[in-house]
């Protein structure tokens, strides 16, 4: 028998699409971000206090960054939408404008309640 956690998923609830695995490293959440901007999709940062995700639209951390080609500057948005909201969550959506519809979206920093 291996010793993996066990999760109750019932009762954890759910911010996006990965939500229900282990929360990604560092490096993992670079890989997802390499792959959204691969993609040619518009990273867009959005923000919410933990009290009130389910209840409001969240709130747009600067305008979508259309074109943008570097990983590190995404990381650094993300960086410091969470200083100036530390007890937010905040999620990074990749915005397909071909589709025109979320390419991938996933909660990159969890706030506390």
């Amino acid at each position: 028998m291996s010793n993996v956690e066990m999760v109750d998923y019932q009762s954890k609830q759910s911010l996006e699409t990965f939500s229900f695995l282990p929360k990604f490293t560092t490096e993992e959440v670079h890989k997802q971000i390499a792959y959204i901007i691969a993609q040619g999709w518009t990273p867009a940062m959005e923000h919410v206090h933990p009290s009130n995700q389910r209840n409001i639209y969240w709130q747009m951390w600067k305008l979508p960054f259309f074109g943008e080609t570097n990983l590190q500057n995404v990381v650094d948005e993300l960086d410091a939408c969470r200083r100036a909201y530390p007890d937010h969550h905040v999620r990074l959506t990749g915005y397909d404008s071909y589709a025109q519809s979320q390419g991938s979206c996933f909660v990159v920093y969890e706030g506390r309640t």
